[in-house]
């Protein structure tokens, strides 16, 4: 898994930063400060604070009304109890108007780059969210975008601005280059995410199985319960404990 969720996750950061390089930052992006503060007059500190704070009861009261409806089967080793989690998983998302890892990692990257003229500044300042973040660049990605930079600006030879589109389309050729060394494809991103998304479920499901068992094993040391047979947990329904 870790292999899987390395890859999709540079498959992401790079398609995303690459993207919003291009864009030069102007891509407006979702957050709970915009759905909270009305647009036709100036707010407070604390009406934003209140806004977004009844903002997120909101996606976590609907997110809670999703978990309470639908039927999860602690089994990981079931691939159909493990599609299913996922498929819960998906819905909370959808309903809860949650971001998803590939639309965070696009608001983290256009929200702190959002502005920056220049490709050089951009390059450097996704590295710094990159280490803020505690990722790790394994596969050198950073050093070979800032090489095709080097190698764009020197047959231009000027700096190059997110704004000239023409110079851009020239670096934007070289990460595909990049991205062909590496055999990362953005066709291939759908079916590597829903991997990743079913052994992301699937680990989950294990987590959450070795809690309920650890949980009921604690219960039947109590004396009162010590003549009590621990329940298959595969039959629990996690909906009568929300």
């Amino acid at each position: 898994m870790a292999l899987a969720a390395r890859l999709v996750s540079r498959s992401r950061q790079l398609y995303s930063a690459q993207a919003a390089l291009a864009n030069g930052g102007v891509t407006q992006v979702r957050s709970y400060a915009k759905e909270a503060a009305p647009a036709d007059r100036p707010v407070s500190g604390d009406e934003l604070l209140k806004g977004i704070f009844f903002e997120v009861k909101k996606k976590f009261e609907t997110a809670l009304g999703v978990l309470k409806k639908e039927k999860i089967t602690i089994d990981p080793d079931d691939p159909t109890a493990v599609a299913g989690y996922a498929q819960v998983m998906r819905t909370v998302r959808e309903k809860a108007d949650l971001l998803s890892d590939s639309q965070r990692i696009k608001y983290t990257i256009e929200t702190f780059t959002k502005g920056i003229p220049d490709a050089r500044t951009y390059l450097n300042t996704l590295e710094e969210i990159r280490k803020k973040s505690g990722l790790i660049d394994d596969l050198g990605v950073e050093a070979m975008m800032m090489e095709a930079l080097e190698k764009v600006e020197s047959d231009i030879k000027k700096p190059l601005l997110r704004s000239d589109k023409k110079n851009m389309g020239l670096l934007l050729a070289e990460f595909e280059k990049i991205n062909k060394k590496l055999g990362i494809r953005k066709e291939d991103l759908p079916k590597i995410e829903e991997e990743l998304e079913l052994e992301i479920a699937k680990s989950e499901l294990t987590e959450l199985k070795n809690e309920c068992v650890e949980a009921m094993e604690g219960q039947l040391k109590r004396e009162e319960f010590k003549d009590e047979v621990m329940p298959d947990v595969r039959k629990l329904d996690i909906r009568n404990f929300l």
